[in-house]
């Protein structure tokens, strides 16, 4: 009986209700940019591929991952822009330069992606054609 007292001690539902209602309405706003809308359905087409395709283990968390790293990426490059938009006009000409490298960040991984992606799915589409 202590040790459901010291988890309830340490949980505090009240404070992660509200973490939770916190997090879904920045998920709300992030729905609204048109590129992390774009990644969420290439994510569910690839999650779609690795139903469909059985695929090992292996090929399904590193193809989790990579959905994971884009989504995210794209959520901190949506931050850095809405921040530099508010610091530009009184701060640095290299407030550009900020966005430019986050979109880069960004550009960079959905490319590992896209590779990552036909590394591990070329195969099964390749097979799934030889067996039409």
């Amino acid at each position: 009986m202590s040790s459901l007292y010291n988890f309830m001690t340490i949980f505090n539902l009240k404070k992660f209700t509200k973490s939770f209602s916190h997090a879904v309405r920045g998920f709300k706003c992030v729905l609204k940019e048109q590129n992390f809308r774009v990644q969420i359905l290439f994510a569910i087409i690839i999650i779609f591929l690795i139903l469909f395709f059985n695929l090992k283990i292996w090929e399904t968390v590193a193809l989790t991952m990579m959905i994971i790293l884009v989504l995210v990426l794209e959520i901190i490059n949506s931050i850095f822009e809405r921040i530099v938009d508010i610091l530009e006009p009184r701060v640095h000409p290299h407030a550009k330069t900020i966005k430019d490298m986050m979109a880069v960040a960004v550009l960079i991984a959905s490319i590992g992606a896209v590779f990552i992606g036909i590394v591990i799915l070329g195969p099964y589409f390749s097979n799934a054609i030889n067996n039409l």
